[in-house]
């Protein structure tokens, strides 16, 4: 194979590893010692993050936030991604470290004179329409890596003028209301609690507690929504949070409200619920109606 086709194998084989050693290109590509070094040098010019330790046990390394393997995408995939992106504009505070005019001049690295022009010209006609995010969270990535690996966290949480501290297991991250917000089990509580990330003074693992398998996380969840928890979650201004979280993990739903409740009763219609029957609770007499929403 030429040298184009070798570093563009060397790309992908080098992909899953965090280190790896001058003779495993020696050995994999037939090559000579000199070879395999101009091709690290190569590697190098193209943006991977390739370091050297010297010593005995000598070897190379790659940052874990390497280049990605080439994806190849058509033009209108591209112009989503890049408007998506955009909206990360109206962030604060994003878990990924990353420079949106960057980004932009990378995408136009890839596109042809007339294909930047359309989008440009996409751009100055066409916006989403998002919350600005004015709130500074000191540790999102940390919570969203918390979150990914299920593991349990000590967080110092701003609670009016006092800071308190929680024992928690993340499973959400989401945003609303100029917002950023996570859900978590709360191990003292020993219920689902929601955490505004910019009120967030702190975050450490811990080993106080087990963490909970996803399946007992997702099974709570649902169970507040069938119990009054969820009206309190919803004055709090949770509960749609939480009753996103449901929506994603569920085919359907449904739970139980009382006529008088018009708060509430608004809030599940404008989340697409449908009252089917109207009921007497059995223990306080008291008018309810069933309401049940499917996915479409």
């Amino acid at each position: 194979m030429n040298k184009s086709e070798r570093l563009n194998d060397e790309l992908l084989f080098l992909n899953n590893k965090s280190s790896f050693n001058l003779k495993d290109l020696i050995d994999r590509y037939f090559i000579s010692k000199r070879t395999a070094i101009r091709d690290i040098q190569a590697l190098e010019s193209l943006g991977i993050p390739i370091y050297s330790k010297s010593g005995r046990n000598g070897h190379y390394e790659i940052l874990k936030n390497r280049l990605l393997s080439p994806i190849l995408f058509t033009l209108d995939e591209v112009f989503a991604i890049y408007f998506s992106m955009l909206t990360l504009k109206a962030y604060e505070t994003t878990p990924f470290h990353l420079d949106i005019d960057k980004l932009k001049q990378k995408f136009g690295r890839c596109l042809s004179s007339d294909q930047k022009f359309r989008l440009d010209r996409m751009e100055s006609v066409f916006t989403f329409g998002v919350i600005q995010h004015n709130n500074y969270c000191n540790f999102l990535k940390d919570i969203l890596q918390f979150a990914l690996e299920g593991k349990v966290c000590k967080i110092l949480y701003k609670k009016d003028a006092s800071t308190k501290e929680y024992y928690v297991q993340f499973f959400k991250i989401s945003s609303s209301f100029g917002q950023w917000y996570t859900s978590g089990y709360d191990f003292k509580r020993e219920n689902i609690r929601i955490f505004r990330c910019d009120k967030i003074q702190g975050v450490k693992e811990s080993s106080e507690y087990s963490s909970k398998p996803i399946v007992f996380i997702e099974n709570l969840v649902e169970k507040v929504y069938n119990t009054s928890t969820s009206t309190e979650c919803q004055s709090k201004g949770m509960g749609k949070e939480l009753l996103c979280y449901a929506k994603e993990k569920k085919e359907n739903l449904s739970l139980n409200v009382y006529a008088k409740n018009s708060r509430a009763i608004n809030f599940y219609k404008r989340e697409d619920f449908k009252v089917i029957s109207e009921n007497l609770d059995e223990n306080t007499g008291e008018k309810e109606f069933f309401m049940t929403w499917e996915k479409k």
